[in-house]
């Protein structure tokens, strides 16, 4: 059976709010809620394709856009090929030309619809930034860690990692709680790298799983977010098994915390994250001027510990 190649935006307004419509009842999927788009036409290049469907369903001319994320699919009628951009700019005022009902819909309230299957990973897509910051080793000076974090807070980070691989459980939970209090404030997304149990305790958005943790568990854990650490082929196939929202790939470039390392590089990049279900966030050598070489090869964005610690340069918030 031929895969049908389709084209979707993920449409963005000036209050952050993104574009869903409503399919009509006897449609392929009818009734539930997508981001809008249509097939791919013979000879048409995506963005052509995105552009004319875009204009002939709502009326809107895309000024600005770039790619978010591919997702392959096979309901049981149809094998489907979604490529998903995201559009920061447009002219004209978007409206259903079909009749179509639409809703502008704030990101974290997408969860509240109805969207095909193919569309998981979609809205894990837009409901994330294009930065994902891993803190370094706290230190002995927790007064400077917890200063620099509200300073890359304020500077609009607003997904996190807790990483403290040195402090005991019980140092771990105080350390936790305190980051916590002040993700909550800016209204950002902290994950723990620690035991899941952790997360309740602490009232965090979710938990990331390290290499280790990934291999030991056999279903994913009861929280809000999950996030894996991944280096294979195999460790993305566990991690979609267990069905993670989102993942770290590494090392995409030489670092130097895992000089022996061999690089993925771009292209190996790009073929690993056309494997997996989920979001793909590129780490190892990355800093914020890497989004746009992540956006080109399938990633939802970079990761990193001191590029993004110190940088100011990665600002997007979680929308």
């Amino acid at each position: 059976m031929d895969v049908v190649q389709v084209v979707a935006a993920a449409v963005f307004d000036g209050e952050g709010r993104v574009l869903i419509t409503r399919r009509a009842d006897d449609t392929h999927q009818g009734g539930l809620w997508e981001f809008p788009g249509g097939k791919v036409e013979l000879g048409e290049t995506a963005r052509e394709a995105l552009a004319r469907e875009l204009y002939e369903e709502l009326g809107i001319n895309i000024k600005q856009m770039r790619p978010l994320i591919r997702v392959s699919y096979d309901y049981v009628d149809k094998p489907v090929l979604l490529d998903v951009w995201r559009v920061d700019g447009f002219s004209g005022e978007a409206y259903g030309r079909e009749g179509q009902p639409l809703a502008w819909v704030q990101p974290q309230a997408l969860s509240n619809y109805d969207f095909p299957a193919a569309n998981v990973p979609v809205v894990r897509a837009v409901q994330l930034p294009d930065c994902y910051l891993i803190t370094p080793n706290p230190g002995n000076d927790l007064l400077a860690f917890f200063s620099q974090l509200e300073t890359r807070l304020r500077a609009g980070i607003r997904l996190i990692q807790l990483r403290a691989k040195l402090f005991s459980t019980d140092d771990y939970l105080v350390l936790a709680k305190r980051c916590q209090s002040l993700c909550a404030k800016y209204d950002a997304a902290l994950l723990l790298n620690a035991d899941p149990a952790l997360v309740r305790d602490v009232g965090a958005a979710g938990v990331h799983l390290d290499s280790g943790r990934l291999a030991s568990l056999s279903e994913r854990p009861h929280v809000k977010w999950v996030s894996a650490s991944c280096h294979s082929k195999e460790q993305l196939y566990q991690a979609e098994k267990l069905g993670v929202d989102f993942v770290m790939l590494s090392p995409v470039a030489a670092t130097a915390s895992h000089p022996d390392a061999t690089p993925l590089g771009w292209q190996r990049f790009q073929e690993l994250t056309e494997l997996v279900f989920c979001p793909v966030y590129a780490l190892g050598g990355m800093t914020s001027a890497d989004r746009e070489q992540a956006f080109l090869h399938g990633g939802q964005g970079v990761a990193a510990i001191r590029a993004l610690w110190n940088d100011q340069g990665c600002v997007r918030s979680l929308v």
